[in-house]
């Protein structure tokens, strides 16, 4: 079996013409040639498609076929790469140097996840450092910062398609808080963050509404039997005073796993 490349850069794109260009442009130009890039085209309908078949470079693999979303795209991107390690573009965002990828191709080990920062105006430049378990709570990190170990996915699942914009900041919930998981925060930039991206301008309120319970579900083995219970009886409380019928159910189907 053929050897895949280091990096799959993956790519999701819909009417993206205004800036596909320069974001392919920032992957084309690295130091670093052994990516591959899959561009995964929900039918657009104006010139995406000829700007990247204008590259006409074999490392760029192109797909274009009707999607439910920006998070569908990314898990049929994930299926179709042949890399070692996956990381998840916007069409408006750009790698940050031409050396990022051999920066980081210089820092991977073991890990199944190497994450850095990004930068954007709509932060006021760096976003945003080292998590730990009380900030990925409070805050999500960039999908454009993270390197993913292919195999990951096979244990975490792919994008949760419920959330419409916020499903990127779910799965990274489930791995950062799975003490399996090998996670390396380095000090690198790795992209420009587009600011007015749809998960910056939408607000996923289905997620939104379960966080809470999937974090704390999720480390319930670091808390006491007390602090559950009340966590438990708050969570469920709100969601049938919500009229959340279907996430009450989930939590009364997974309360006692919770509880113990």
């Amino acid at each position: 079996m053929a050897k895949g490349p280091l990096f799959s850069i993956i790519i999701p794109t819909f009417n993206s013409a205004a800036t596909l260009q320069s974001c392919l442009q920032s992957v084309m130009e690295q130091e670093w040639g052994d990516f591959e890039i899959i561009l995964v085209d929900g039918l657009s309908t104006d010139d995406t498609l000829a700007i990247a078949r204008s590259f006409n470079d074999a490392r760029l693999r192109i797909f274009s076929e009707k999607d439910r979303g920006i998070y569908d795209a990314m898990n049929k991107g994930i299926v179709k790469a042949k890399g070692g390690w996956l990381i998840f573009l916007g069409s408006d965002d750009r790698l940050y140097s031409v050396q990022t990828l051999r920066e980081v191709s210089l820092q991977l080990g073991d890990e199944d996840v190497v994450y850095g920062n990004v930068y954007s105006t709509r932060f006021g430049g760096l976003y945003d450092g080292e998590f730990n378990q009380s900030k990925i709570l409070e805050k999500n990190i960039c999908h454009q910062a993270i390197f993913f170990r292919r195999s990951l996915f096979s244990r975490t699942g792919n994008f949760d398609l419920r959330f419409e914009s916020h499903a990127d900041w779910d799965h990274n919930i489930k791995w950062f808080l799975d003490r399996s998981v090998k996670r390396k925060y380095i000090p690198d930039v790795i992209s420009h963050y587009a600011d007015g991206g749809f998960s910056s301008t939408s607000s996923d309120q289905s997620f939104v509404q379960v966080k809470s319970w999937k974090y704390h579900y999720l480390i319930r083995k670091r808390l006491g039997f007390r602090q559950k219970l009340k966590i438990a009886r708050r969570e469920l409380t709100l969601a049938w005073k919500q009229g959340r019928k279907s996430d009450a159910l989930r939590i009364l189907q997974k309360l006692f796993q919770f509880l113990i």
